[in-house]
């Protein structure tokens, strides 16, 4: 049996379960997590360079905060993405 064969059968059989589940549940709360702790850090950061006087308005903050917002977006939909996708059958 040629390994894409073997990799065709492994993906038509795959089926992850409850487990699998839960574990991209519990991933998406903690990119969550880390996106509610991205963003403070970068409002803490904005409120430094303000309190400082240094805040010359620059866009790096705006894209730093757009970048946290899409990965978290990202994360909390990779569990529903699975779901609708079902057992990875696709290469039927």
């Amino acid at each position: 049996m040629s390994s894409t064969a073997a990799g065709v059968l492994l993906a038509a059989t795959f089926n992850p379960g409850g487990d699998g589940n839960t574990l991209l549940g519990i991933l998406a709360w903690i990119a969550s997590a880390a996106g509610v702790g991205g963003v403070i850090t970068v409002g803490i950061r904005m409120a430094l360079q303000l309190h400082r006087g240094s805040f010359d308005g620059d866009h790096q903050h705006i894209r730093h905060l757009l970048i946290i917002l899409g990965a978290c977006v990202l994360a909390a939909t990779a569990g529903p993405l699975v779901q609708f996708l079902g057992p990875l059958g696709l290469l039927d």
